[in-house]
């Protein structure tokens, strides 16, 4: 005979469930919250019924849960059917226990709104699983004796040690506890001589290329001198006076007449300062990683730059993720839509497959702490900026940009976007370069349109309505070689 089903179906990501060959339930999009499961009643059938489930897993390891109850009065639970059984009148637990089994099974509204209840908590439980937690660090009540070991052995113990700082530095202020507080406070002391100087020399590094003491991540004696030090000291002041104040000591230094010098340097000034150690011209180097793509979504136009959120996944090469993962289990899947135009910072970074442009252009791998970064000049790192489909996504945008706000004629959207990405006009020689290379690529696409429309379907930024396909490629081409100058990936 025909009677109701109550099903309770889990999958993470995309589950349909037919019954009889109609389509009853589905589930089209990953859960958004884990272990939320689906309440819904069938309508059997007299005679034979045919459920058919499919679960679509995206990848790693999945997990789903179904689970099928007869419904109705002739059908009750184990638990239900011994209260069944007991004489009146019942307990007040079991009277409402058997009150609520039975609207569940016969008051549509009721089942509603406890189906409801029972997600509501389901979801409840499942935000609060997903809140990230810290352990914390406490000062115990009695500190735990510490010994020198003796030939540092540790079933050997020596002299007794207690907290302290190192004599040659400023000593312990007597007024705070000696604990982590204590240190932190004797760390920002005005009089400390190296926070402050550290924390500048790191900056003027971030600027220069160098810093004032070459070897940043050492100021022992095994570190170089600084190379100015009344510079350093004043800097340090400065910034001590300031109210440890970041902006203001990066202000600071962007508008000093040193660091707004020319980076031009004559072949006889090059070989008595190589490095620029004299602070005779300007700094002159290779952007990092994160800034020479942040760069290009910029003069595009397609950065996004909203603070803060979530870590993104921008393009990357297909089955990375599977070489490194247990039984090929985890794959990459970039994100659509804006999240695809987040700043560097905010690029997901798996361990053991760190992000392969990043990585390209030195970014580090992560694995330890990295005070100074490498920079090198390979033929790799030009085959990227060319063919990568972050920069030729960027480059189309930007051709777009061009074509819509960089004026009627080729001429002034040429001048426009080489100011764009290099913050000066082209003179008139490398005008007349970016007219030509313009005519030659116009005069292959027309002659080749399903290479126009290859090289325009890298990246998911949709070409706008109203233009032509053949123009915008050959404007892609161009932006493609601006993004591609030295002035567009140097600093200085």
């Amino acid at each position: 005979m025909a009677a109701p089903l109550d099903v309770t179906l889990r999958a993470d990501d995309v589950f349909k469930l037919w019954l009889n060959g109609q389509l009853v339930a589905e589930q089209p999009e990953s859960e958004r919250y884990p272990g939320v499961q689906s309440r819904f009643r069938l309508d059997l059938v007299a005679g034979e019924n045919q459920l058919l489930l499919k679960i679509v897993n995206h990848q790693g390891a999945k997990t789903f849960a179904f689970n099928a109850t007869p419904a109705g009065t002739h059908f009750p639970a184990p638990d239900i059917a011994a209260l069944l059984s007991l004489p009146e009148p019942l307990p007040g637990a079991s009277a409402d226990r058997l009150r609520t089994w039975y609207r569940r099974q016969h008051d549509d509204g009721f089942r509603t709104l406890f189906n409801d209840l029972a997600r509501w908590r389901e979801e409840e439980a499942a935000i609060q699983a997903a809140i990230p937690t810290t352990l914390i660090a406490k000062e115990r009540s009695e500190p735990r004796d510490t010994f020198l070991l003796l030939r540092g052995e540790y079933d050997h113990p020596g002299d007794k040690v207690a907290h302290a700082v190192p004599a040659i530095l400023p000593p312990f202020p007597a007024d705070v506890p000696t604990n982590r507080l204590g240190l932190a406070e004797w760390l920002l002391r005005p009089d400390h001589p190296l926070t402050a100087r550290v924390t500048v020399n790191r900056l003027w590094q971030q600027f220069f290329g160098v810093g004032l003491v070459k070897t940043t991540e050492d100021f022992g004696v095994q570190g170089e001198p600084p190379s100015h030090p009344a510079l350093l000291d004043w800097l340090a002041t400065e910034f001590v006076r300031s109210g440890w104040d970041v902006k203001h000591l990066a202000r600071l230094i962007v508008t000093s007449a040193t660091y707004r010098q020319s980076s031009r340097v004559t072949p006889e000034l090059f070989q008595r300062d190589p490095e620029n150690r004299l602070l005779a011209r300007g700094p002159r180097f290779r952007v990092d990683a994160e800034v020479l793509r942040d760069s290009a979504l910029l003069v595009s136009g397609l950065l996004v730059e909203q603070p803060g959120g979530p870590s993104v996944k921008p393009y990357e090469p297909p089955g990375l993720w599977e070489a490194v993962s247990f039984n090929n289990s985890q794959k990459y899947v970039p994100d659509k839509g804006p999240a695809q135009y987040r700043r560097g910072l905010y690029t997901f970074w798996k361990r053991q497959s760190p992000p392969p442009n990043l990585l390209l252009f030195d970014a580090p791998t992560r694995e330890y702490c990295v005070v100074k970064r490498p920079r090198t000049n390979t033929p790799l790192q030009a085959l990227a900026l060319l063919n990568d489909p972050q920069f030729v996504e960027a480059s189309r945008a930007l051709a777009v940009r061009l074509l819509t706000e960089g004026g009627e004629r080729n001429g002034e959207r040429l001048v426009y976007g080489f100011r764009l990405v290099t913050g000066r006009k082209p003179d008139r020689e490398e005008l007349e370069i970016l007219r030509e290379i313009l005519r030659a690529h116009r005069a292959e696409y027309r002659g080749n349109r399903e290479a126009a429309k290859a090289w325009l379907s890298v990246g998911d930024f949709p070409l706008p309505a109203g233009l032509d396909p053949v123009e915008v490629a050959a404007w892609t081409a161009v932006a493609n070689l601006l993004l591609n100058l030295d002035e567009a990936v140097t600093k200085g």
